[in-house]
């Protein structure tokens, strides 16, 4: 598993005027690729909206062989089927999710060596490490890890057998630099090359997947 790991983020794309309807369309584009993941992220929807785009992503991932993530609710990732859900420091703890949804897989945002040393110790699915890079995708978003600290997260997440997943202001030029200390990497901004049409997604996507390692999609 190397490569892109897209994130469909609501409040990104209504920034740019896109209505339900393109927020599915925009994911749609991206699962051209086939990636192996891809996750929803609507941080200031609610439960029902936020519920009916995961359900409309569902039956688009599973053509597309891509595993459906929630952020932050197990309870929608169930109700919608979802494959897993990504959770943060200040959500639900790993232990409770999988008490909870003990059939989903389940990844876990950290910033700090001390809480992916944590996080390891729980054995999730994968962990994310970030911003690796400054991120215009959060108010107010941790420090800077860069790469130093994100090759120090790679090799200790590689001891513990666990995917790590790169995260924060990665673009295409930065997938190149960051491809070698990390399974796979999280994009936000940089698969909406264009800021009034979804024109390129999928290219971007492309591109984005292949400087990360990703196998060419006749390949996957």
């Amino acid at each position: 598993m190397r490569g892109l790991y897209p994130i469909v983020d609501v409040e990104s794309l209504r920034q740019r005027g896109k209505p339900p309807l393109a927020i599915v369309d925009f994911a749609e584009r991206v699962l051209a690729i086939r990636p192996a993941l891809l996750q929803l992220r609507a941080k200031h929807s609610g439960a029902r909206e936020t519920l009916e785009l995961l359900r409309a992503l569902r039956p688009l991932c599973t053509r597309a062989g891509a595993r459906l993530i929630a952020n932050d609710r197990p309870d929608l990732a169930l109700l919608a089927e979802c494959d897993g859900v990504h959770v943060g420091q200040e959500d639900l703890p790993l232990s409770v999710v999988r008490q909870i949804a003990p059939g989903l897989l389940v990844g876990v945002s950290t910033h700090r060596a001390e809480q992916l040393t944590a996080a390891l110790a729980e054995e999730p699915d994968y962990v994310a490490f970030g911003p690796v890079f400054g991120t215009i995708s959060k108010q107010r978003p941790d420090p800077s890890v860069g790469l130093v600290g994100l090759c120090e997260a790679h090799t200790a997440a590689r001891a513990a057998r666990i995917p790590l997943v790169a995260i924060g202001g990665i673009d295409q030029e930065r997938a190149a630099q960051v491809a070698a200390h990390c399974e796979l990497a999280a994009v936000i901004a940089a698969l909406l090359p264009n800021p009034t049409s979804l024109a390129g997604v999928t290219d971007a996507a492309r591109a984005l997947h292949a400087a990360l390692g990703g196998a060419p999609l006749a390949q996957i």
